[in-house]
């Protein structure tokens, strides 16, 4: 990875018109009266609007304080920054009370069976997403869209699932990422009816590295990755429940990245889970990680973007311990191997029904006719730079190659130019 991208001279993309006027006509507002990042001011002014005082477990304060002190400490949010997160956690704050209310009418959510969900998870940038989005072109999967996880209560209906008047409002806050930064578009496809990741909704427990990728918090990562996890997963587990409780699902098609670092907890929660992997060279998936973490964080502070903070996110040292990591569970037993199915970026991209069929028979699913001219008609409606090309340098040099050679000697994953 070159200077530009990589460490404190990294080049962010230049701002819209629009929010530049914005931050220079508000440079002399006092934007931390205006507004609020306060644990308790935050929580209050949730339960005020809502009316609603119970929040579920308590396991999600701790690291609420955590991230709200990181923020303030670290991030320095730029003005439309700190609107944009006051949202966006008075809106957490908010669903979670809405969820505990509905289960509190209707305590038969909790009969509801997840059965055999799929998980897709691999380095982000390694093909997750692609798959992930083919996938759900197969009706017997059903991915969560991207408004689901925005406003899941009340819970969706199969009668009126498309046409929900909660869609255009959740599409607006969805897009936003690519107003305020219009070349995140070309790295990430945004929108209501999109499937999205795990982590969205994990941002509801206040434990997840989506959070740490948008915002410049390390303090906040470095708790994150030594944290328990069983919390996300279970209140997850809840949160799927209410999903398909009226709007029944075959198999829940789910992915996010981080579920690589913590699969023996998923399996706990899902142990009848199904789970693909996705692996592309470390080298090159790594120089589009680090591009695309600069663009989210410059999204909301002009904090110049210092990768070498995010270790675990970021560092060649850091990926290549977790992917590791990942082979020790494999060959220690600790991961179900009948429940893991590998998929390599490089067989997606070459001959992508070739490679779903084999993918489908080694995770015991039928790859139906139906299924097949679904995806067969996905991708001639996608071609590859549909919505713009994102560019990256990566770093070749010998030293980052032998830090992954045992991850592609043993997944026999190829090096890309």
């Amino acid at each position: 990875m070159t200077e530009n991208t990589r460490g404190r001279r990294w080049t962010p993309p230049p701002r819209p018109q629009w929010l530049a006027s914005f931050l220079q006509e508000t440079r002399s507002w006092q934007t931390q009266a205006v507004a609020r990042l306060d644990a308790d001011e935050l929580i209050e002014t949730a339960q005020r609007n809502t009316g609603l005082t119970d929040f579920g477990p308590d396991d999600w304060r701790e690291p609420f304080r955590i991230l709200l002190r990181a923020v303030e400490d670290e991030a320095e949010l730029h003005f439309f920054g700190r609107l944009w997160t006051r949202q966006d956690f008075l809106q957490f704050l908010e669903t979670r009370l809405h969820i505990e209310a509905t289960y509190a009418a209707h305590p038969q959510i909790e009969d509801e069976v997840i059965d055999r969900p799929v998980f897709v998870t691999g380095l982000p940038r390694s093909g997750t997403s692609i798959l992930f989005e083919l996938l759900a072109q197969d009706p017997q999967f059903m991915a969560p869209a991207n408004w689901e996880f925005v406003f899941p209560c009340p819970p969706p209906e199969a009668a009126t699932y498309r046409s929900d008047p909660r869609v255009p409002r959740a599409h607006d806050l969805i897009t936003q990422m690519g107003r305020v930064a219009p070349t995140f578009n070309a790295m990430h496809e945004l929108g209501a009816w999109i499937p999205n990741e795990c982590g969205i909704a994990f941002r509801l427990t206040f434990r997840s590295q989506y959070l740490a990728a948008t915002l410049q918090v390390p303090s906040y990562a470095a708790w994150l990755f030594a944290a328990d996890q069983r919390p996300v997963y279970e209140y997850y587990r809840r949160l799927l429940k209410l999903l398909q409780w009226k709007n029944p699902r075959g198999h829940w098609l789910l992915k996010a990245p981080e579920h690589q670092s913590f699969m023996p907890t998923l399996f706990e929660v899902f142990p009848d889970a199904r789970v693909i992997v996705t692996h592309r060279d470390p080298v090159k998936a790594q120089g589009s990680v680090t591009n695309l973490m600069g663009t989210l964080y410059w999204m909301r502070s002009d904090k110049p973007f210092d990768a070498e903070a995010f270790e675990q996110l970021l560092t060649p040292e850091g990926v290549a311990a977790r992917l590791e990591q990942m082979i020790d569970w494999i060959d220690s037993g600790a991961l179900p191997a009948a429940q893991l199915t590998h998929s390599r970026y490089a067989d997606l991209l070459q001959s992508p029904i070739e490679a779903l069929r084999a993918l489908y028979a080694h995770a015991g699913f039928e790859f139906t006719d139906e299924a097949r001219s679904a995806v067969a008609r996905y991708l001639a409606a996608k071609p590859q730079g549909k919505f713009g090309v994102h560019r990256y340098d990566v770093d070749q040099n010998d030293r980052t190659r032998q830090l992954f050679a045992r991850y592609q000697r043993y997944f026999d994953v190829p090096s890309e130019e």
